[in-house]
């Protein structure tokens, strides 16, 4: 028999999610969905329209043109994981910069946005086999995941390996401003009324502060491992 299993991976931002997620998918052979890259998308949409700014944000505009925004993830083989585009324009790199980061809590508070979004990922999840991260992936989008992960780290860590990425791909910016970012989106992802980041009922929580990538992958694996058993 053929066995499949959803794995939900939810946490703060910047504690590796995404390195994990798609490190699992690609050792099971399960798709992988980024949902964070969809609320950017749309992030950087609202931004490429003027709907908002450091200091405004038009919400109705936004609600009234959601069906202008289509995203899409494509294969990318050499990579080995999907990327997201846009009206099908690759912005795997345009969502990732720290003024993308500075907005999408709030872009991703929006209910309309979060109705959208989450109805696709349910789409792409229905036939499991796939690990999805994210902020409300085991509480909302898959609340019958067979695994639920809640991933945690200090502050501090997180700003600072956001820091050193963001260096690498040749951003000018400050630790301070990561650090701030980093407190701010906490801040919004975890108040905001509809879907906030908590740990989903059944979530096992791991605290990645002081553990090395491999270490980390060595132990999800494993609680992969004891799921595909127990079925």
């Amino acid at each position: 028999m053929d066995k499949r299993i959803t794995v939900a991976i939810d946490g703060f931002s910047s504690t590796g999610k995404s390195t994990i997620a798609k490190q699992l998918a690609s050792k099971l052979g399960y798709v992988y969905v980024d949902s964070g890259a969809m609320y950017r998308a749309m992030t950087l949409f609202s931004m490429q329209k003027g709907y908002i700014s450091s200091s405004q944000f038009c919400v109705q505009d936004l609600i009234d043109n959601l069906d202008n925004a289509s995203l899409k993830f494509i294969y990318n083989e050499p990579l080995g994981y999907a990327e997201m585009y846009l009206n099908d324009v690759n912005v795997e790199k345009s969502i990732r910069s720290l003024e993308v980061s500075n907005l999408v809590s709030k872009v991703s508070a929006i209910p309309e946005v979060r109705k959208k979004l989450v109805a696709i990922q349910k789409e792409i999840g229905k036939n499991k086999a796939v690990v999805m991260d994210g902020r409300d992936i085991g509480s909302v989008v898959f609340t019958d995941a067979e695994l639920k992960i809640f991933m945690t780290s200090s502050a501090e860590t997180r700003a600072r390996r956001r820091f050193d990425e963001l260096i690498q791909k040749g951003e000018n910016v400050s630790y301070e401003d990561v650090y701030t970012n980093v407190v701010e989106r906490d801040r919004v992802d975890t108040s905001r009324k509809d879907s906030p980041l908590v740990k989903a009922d059944g979530a096992i929580e791991i605290d990645n502060s002081q553990l090395s990538k491999e270490k980390q992958f060595e132990i999800i694996l494993k609680l992969v491992e004891e799921k595909l058993r127990d079925i």
